[in-house]
């Protein structure tokens, strides 16, 4: 009888990554979910097994924590699960001015949104590419395209994200590995609020977590690349490369300059 495999995906509790979990659920996949929060993991969990017949594994963890990875990684070797498709998700941002937030959570914003995903990535790979089969799908952002003030640091991580992902993506294409760079604008999730800020209404509007990842799975299906979900998105990032770069982070300042620091017109 063949192993079961399994989809590990971080950031499993809530928005994307709970839309991944239950949509992965829906195509049979099995699943290990991975977040802080042990209690809605674990009802995730109960619940997708019972109503998708699945295999559905909740390991709670703090990946921003030093050996938080490496701990996790352990857990699954313990337990012989084989992951063929990992879904890096877990990440959060903040708004504010850079030398007014504080340094710690930014630091925790670094370790998370890039230290946990390359250290993850770094140790479930190598059995991806033994076996010549598996994916990834690493949750970037539209941010990733411009420097955006007043959410610089996480604007920051996921340039590094972007760059990571669609680079590896050819490393490992010859192993037969799929890989899909996700790049969502806004999205209805607790992010905004999480992070703290203060407008939460974008150009184009809130894209639902089920479109998201709906488009990111189509894409996984037809072997990998890029996602820039919603079509003002894909224009916006395109027309970019147009514009002098000091403009386009103008734009991005009025949209993300806290409201109490506004300049009067």
């Amino acid at each position: 009888m063949a192993q079961a495999t399994y989809a590990l995906i971080t950031g499993a509790s809530s928005g994307i990554g709970e839309a991944f979990a239950r949509a992965l659920a829906a195509r049979h996949h099995n699943l290990v979910l991975v977040a802080r929060s042990r209690e809605k993991l674990e009802s995730l969990a109960a619940d997708l097994g019972a109503t998708q017949g699945i295999l559905a594994e909740a390991m709670p963890a703090d990946l921003s924590l030093n050996g938080g990875v490496t701990e996790l990684t352990r857990t699954l070797g313990e337990r012989g699960l084989e992951i063929d498709l990992l879904v890096n998700n877990a990440g959060f941002g903040a708004q504010g001015e850079f030398w007014k937030l504080a340094l710690d959570r930014q630091l925790e914003m670094l370790r998370l949104n890039i230290n946990a995903l390359l250290e993850l990535t770094y140790l479930l790979l190598p059995g991806m590419i033994e076996r010549r089969r598996g994916a990834l799908i690493n949750v970037s952002s539209t941010a990733s395209f411009q420097p955006v003030p007043y959410t610089t640091t996480y604007a920051a991580t996921k340039a590094f994200v972007t760059s990571f992902s669609m680079a590896l993506a050819e490393e490992v294409r010859e192993y037969g590995i799929r890989v899909v760079t996700l790049c969502p604008g806004g999205t209805r999730t607790n992010f905004f609020a999480a992070g703290q800020y203060r407008r939460q209404h974008f150009p184009g509007g809130l894209q639902p977590v089920e479109e998201v990842v709906a488009e990111a799975l189509r894409r996984l299906e037809r072997g990998g690349g890029l996602v820039i979900p919603r079509f003002f998105n894909k224009a916006s990032v395109f027309v970019q490369r147009f514009v002098p770069r000091s403009a386009v982070m103008k734009v991005s300042a009025e949209l993300f300059r806290p409201a109490n620091d506004r300049k009067s017109s």
